[in-house]
């Protein structure tokens, strides 16, 4: 984290500011080795399974495939029986096919396209993939492609290290926590980032690291 994000965030919440003194340092180092295909792949995995189990099943597609990551063509020749075998339940056979599918017709950019996409473009893109919703598309765009002004209002732990560190008697809605986030711009993904550590400390909530 700059010197001049850290006085910003500090400025306009200075509690915020408070709470990045005692935390220290911002440790988000996005994965710039990471396509958008692989990212939503592994998304789909890990969607309401724990860590583990969800490396597991990517392990085991790794196994068939012989690659960490099959090629998006490798993924659509695999059968349903496959798939299952490897872990993947029917509707996540649906939205890995999908993910495949619209990767090869470019739907789905390489990082190199994304590059030239505003955050809007890619959300409104790639939250239409069957399966694929905002928040993962804003957890590609912070953890993937390293964009750093997004404030993912529908995590239930940003908002929950916002309650904690003001002293809310209950979170922000979504609709109200967008507009309290204005003032984080443009260093959103930064702020997000010390919000889910006051939730992580206070509740041990799994929370994106």
């Amino acid at each position: 984290m700059t010197r001049l994000a850290r006085a910003h965030l500090t400025a306009v919440d200075p509690v915020l500011g408070a709470l990045i003194r005692e935390v220290g340092r911002c440790n988000l180092v996005p994965d710039r080795t990471r396509e958008p295909y692989a990212a939503l792949i592994s998304a789909v995995a890990h969607q309401q399974l724990h860590a583990r189990a969800a490396e597991a099943i990517l392990g085991r597609l790794g196994g068939v495939c012989g690659a960490a990551v099959p090629a998006p063509d490798t993924l659509l020749s695999l059968s349903d029986e496959t798939l299952r075998g490897c872990g993947f339940s029917g509707s996540k056979i649906l939205a890995l096919r999908d993910v495949a599918l619209r990767t090869l017709d470019g739907t789905v950019p390489s990082r190199r396209a994304a590059a030239r996409m505003s955050d809007a473009v890619l959300i409104e893109r790639l939250s239409a993939l069957r399966g694929i919703g905002r928040w993962t598309v804003e957890m590609l765009l912070i953890f993937t492609l390293g964009r750093p002004d997004v404030f993912p209002v529908d995590d239930f732990g940003v908002r929950e290290g916002y309650r904690l560190i003001h002293g809310l008697p209950i979170q922000p809605k979504p609709r109200a926590f967008a507009v309290i986030g204005e003032a984080y711009a443009p260093y959103r993904s930064t702020a997000a980032w010390y919000l889910w550590r006051a939730a992580d400390r206070a509740k041990k909530i799994p929370l994106p690291t």
